[in-house]
C-alpha cells in the first residue's frame, strides 16, 4: 500500500528530475489509489484478516526489495538512497505476529500479482541499479508521505495505536519532510542520460501497475474479508 504526493502533470524535460518523476507518474498513481480493497480497508469495512492479508503480500515485496538493497550497499548510484531507518521487513513481521499470531508464516502464500512483482524486482531491480532506485522511491517515499495518512485512517477505523501499525512508524525518521527533501535532492543529482531518466520514470509507472495488480488480486476475495 503506497501513496505519493502528486502535482500537476508535466513533461518539461528541464524540470528537476524528482518533479518529473512525480508528475509523469501521476496517472498511474491515481489509478492505483482507486482500489476498492484499499478503500474498504480505510473505511473500516474489512476485518483485520483483510488487513493482515494485505500486509502479508506487502511483506513478500519488501523482503525481496530489501534483500536486493543489501547487494547494492557499495554501489555509488544506489548507496545515497539506502538507510536502515527505512527498512520495513521487521516492522511488518511484528504487525503480522500481532494480527495473526506467532505462526503467521505458515499461511503466507504469494498471490499471482505478488509473484509477478517480486519477479520484476529480481529480474530488473537486481540487475539495473537505477531500476532498483525507481522501486525504492515508490515504496519508501510513499510510506513516508501518503502512508502516514493511511496510518491515521487505520487508527480511526480499527483502534490500532502502535501494534498493527509498525509498518507505518519510522522511529528513526521523526521528521519525514527533511528526509524526503534530501531523498529528492539525491534523485535530482542522479547521473543519468535523458534516455535513462525516461526508463526510470517508465519503471515507476510499471511499479504502480504492479501494486494495482496486487490490490486487484486481494479484491477478488474481498467478500471473505468484509465485516458482516
Amino acid at each position: 500500500m503506497t501513496s505519493l504526493d502528486a502535482g500537476d502533470r508535466s513533461t518539461d524535460a528541464t524540470a528537476a528530475f524528482s518533479e518529473r518523476i512525480k508528475t509523469e507518474t501521476e496517472v498511474a498513481h491515481r489509478a492505483t489509489e482507486q482500489s476498492r480493497f484499499v478503500g474498504a480497508l480505510l473505511g473500516g469495512e474489512l476485518t483485520t484478516a483483510g488487513y493482515a492479508a494485505l500486509l502479508g503480500q506487502t511483506y513478500l515485496v519488501y523482503t525481496s526489495l530489501e534483500a536486493i538493497g543489501r547487494t547494492y550497499a557499495d554501489n555509488s548510484l544506489v548507496s545515497p538512497f539506502l538507510s536502515d531507518d527505512l527498512l520495513r521487513a521487521r516492522a511488518l513481521e511484528a504487525d503480522l505476529e500481532f494480527l495473526n499470531g506467532p505462526q503467521w508464516r505458515n499461511d503466507l502464500e504469494a498471490l499471482p500479482a505478488t509473484t509477478r512483482y517480486v519477479a520484476r524486482l529480481t529480474d530488473v531491480a537486481a540487475e539495473w541499479p537505477a531500476g532498483f532506485v525507481a522501486h525504492h522511491y515508490l515504496r519508501y517515499l510513499g510510506d513516508l508521505s501518503g502512508g502516514q495518512i493511511i496510518r491515521r485512517m487505520l487508527e480511526r477505523a480499527y483502534g490500532f495505536q502502535t501494534d498493527g501499525l509498525r509498518f507505518y512508524i519510522f522511529e528513526g525518521i521523526p521528521k519525514p519532510k527533511p528526509f524526503k527533501d534530501a531523498y529528492r535532492a539525491n534523485l535530482d543529482a542522479l547521473d543519468l542520460s535523458a534516455q535513462e531518466r525516461q526508463r526510470f520514470i517508465d519503471e515507476v509507472n510499471l511499479a504502480y501497475r504492479l501494486n494495482g495488480d496486487l490490490f486487484a488480486d486481494l479484491e477478488s476475495d474481498i467478500e471473505s474479508y468484509l465485516v458482516k
